[in-house]
């Protein structure tokens, strides 16, 4: 069997203020669609699903986001994740210049957990809090790897 990953998919508050985000931070908008129907409800698990969509591709064309935002039902607020609880973790994103990608968070009031930190010689890279809770991971190749 052959597998392949297609994208990571994350439900979001706004929809306009993450995707202003992430295509801040150089992904581009593939494009954006409104998505319900009985199919959806069968193959999402819940009745009247309704959600606008929104499908963002990393500048290498090696990543894709599908960015979501509740229509109905009613979109439910959670505590945001922290670091070492079980469950869908953190997106993350190599970058060219990690202090560039810090000033373009915090132009959306992004910024990192505790700081950015430095691996073996080998990488620069952060946690921040996006959109709507999400963990971001910004790392930046600083020597051979």
């Amino acid at each position: 069997m052959n597998i392949s990953l297609v994208n990571v998919g994350i439900a979001v508050r706004d929809l306009d203020a993450a995707v202003a985000f992430f295509t801040d931070l150089g992904l581009t908008v593939l494009g954006r669609d409104e998505v319900r129907g009985e199919w959806a409800d069968v193959a999402v698990g819940l009745d009247g699903n309704h959600v606008r969509v929104a499908m963002l591709q990393t500048p290498g064309g090696d990543g894709q986001l599908e960015l979501f935002e509740y229509v109905h039902p009613d979109a439910i607020d959670t505590e945001p994740t922290r670091p070492n609880q079980i469950g869908m973790h953190r997106v993350a994103f190599s970058v060219d210049d990690i202090d560039a990608a810090l000033e373009i968070a915090a132009r959306h009031g992004c910024h990192p957990l505790r700081g950015v930190a430095t691996y073996q010689d080998r990488y620069k890279l952060t946690y921040l809090r996006g959109p709507s809770g999400i963990i971001v991971m910004l790392a930046e190749s600083i020597g051979p790897g």
